[in-house]
């Protein structure tokens, strides 16, 4: 998809002529798919481009004109506001409300709610917590407010359309059918995970129950004969759910593929926090993130990873396409090519892991000739 050069999203406000826009970020998941990662750590808040990942949302809601946001959590939701607080450094109200049992996606949006200030006809903006977007906001929400629609979908393009839900529209953009993961695909544009709902909508979700919005929601308005409209856009889109991607897009908003406001210093072939210290020799590049108080030995290359705080990387060492949590040692000409380490994890000299290895917490891993790889 092409890159993002400049600021993406135009002025949410100008969509329905409102001064104020609310939103609902979802953030209520467990990240199973990220662990070890996010055993002690929700996904929005592991650091992405050297700031929570959710930082980088926040910023660009707030850029986007976005006034007041709810946090809709429940995995280790305490951590949420101790981490934002009231939102004030983006310029935003912040709200978190929690689920005392998961509800799914359309529960917890339905649970958020309570605390909205809007009218039953206003638009309220809902976001999925492990997508990077650069798409145009203001314009899905002028979309919204112009076909008076009960839900607008943001759609993207992708290769691989059965793994997401498939979402076909007609010719003039109202959609048809939700198809979640279906074997086949009539269409290769599927939910991105950003809608535009009339609050109206919401309140009808019933309450305190596990409701999905992709597998009921969405259709029941479809098949009621509701205005649901799909709103494509080709701007920078990911989710990060996987470890891969997760890298992948720390490196993206490093490497400048998509702008976000929340970025801790200038787009380069790396970001070094405050108080790293490369090695003679050192070479980090990529658009890797070496974290604050981490330590790269002499001659060691880091190519397209994320190393979080305290890392240290010995002599010689070669890294490429991994993560590397918080207070892990990895030894002298060691090689990761595709791993995942967690925190405070010692991997002795020598190793080499590849292909999605996981090393969970605090594992320490000795002297070995043998080659590990999740493919073996």
């Amino acid at each position: 998809m092409p890159s993002d050069s400049g600021p993406s999203w135009e002025s949410a406000a100008r969509g329905c002529g409102t001064g104020e826009i609310e939103a609902i970020l979802l953030v209520g998941g467990q990240g199973t798919r990220l662990r070890p990662l996010t055993i002690a750590t929700p996904k929005p808040l592991l650091p992405a481009a050297g700031v929570p990942f959710l930082a980088h949302q926040l910023a660009r809601a707030a850029a986007a004109g976005i006034t007041r946001v709810v946090l809709a959590t429940a995995y280790r939701a305490e951590m949420f506001a101790a981490e934002f607080g009231d939102g004030s450094q983006f310029g935003l109200r912040l709200d978190c409300v929690q689920e005392e049992v998961p509800l799914d996606t359309g529960g917890g949006i339905r649970n958020a709610a309570a605390s909205l200030r809007s009218g039953p006809d206003d638009p309220v903006v809902v976001f999925n917590g492990d997508v990077l977007s650069g798409h145009d906001l203001g314009a899905q929400l002028e979309l919204h407010c112009k076909e008076d629609a009960a839900v607008t979908l943001h759609l993207v393009e992708v290769s691989d359309p059965a793994s997401f839900g498939c979402v076909p529209t007609d010719s003039g953009g109202r959609v048809t059918a939700f198809l979640e993961k279906t074997r086949c695909p009539p269409t290769n544009r599927i939910n991105a995970g950003c809608y535009v709902f009339k609050r109206r909508v919401i309140d009808e979700i019933p309450a305190g129950q596990v409701v999905s919005v992709e597998r009921v929601t969405f259709p029941a308005l479809i098949s009621s004969g509701q205005v649901v409209m799909g709103y494509p856009d080709d701007a920078y889109w990911l989710d990060v759910g996987t470890p891969a991607a997760f890298v992948r897009g720390s490196c993206d908003l490093v490497l400048g593929r998509l702008v976000s406001p929340a970025l801790p210093g200038p787009c380069g072939p790396a970001l070094v926090l405050p108080g790293a210290v490369l090695g003679p020799g050192a070479q980090v590049t990529g658009g890797t993130v070496i974290g604050a108080g981490s330590h790269i030995g002499a001659g060691a290359h880091v190519d397209g990873s994320v190393l979080f705080d305290g890392v240290r990387i010995g002599a010689g060492a070669r890294i490429a396409g991994s993560v590397i949590a918080s207070a892990a040692v990895i030894g002298e000409g060691t090689v990761l090519d595709g791993a995942v380490i967690g925190a405070g994890a010692h991997i002795a000299a020598g190793n080499e892991l590849r292909n999605g290895l996981r090393v969970w917490p605090g594992t320490e891993l000795g002297p070995t000739s043998i080659r590990f790889s999740a493919d073996a």
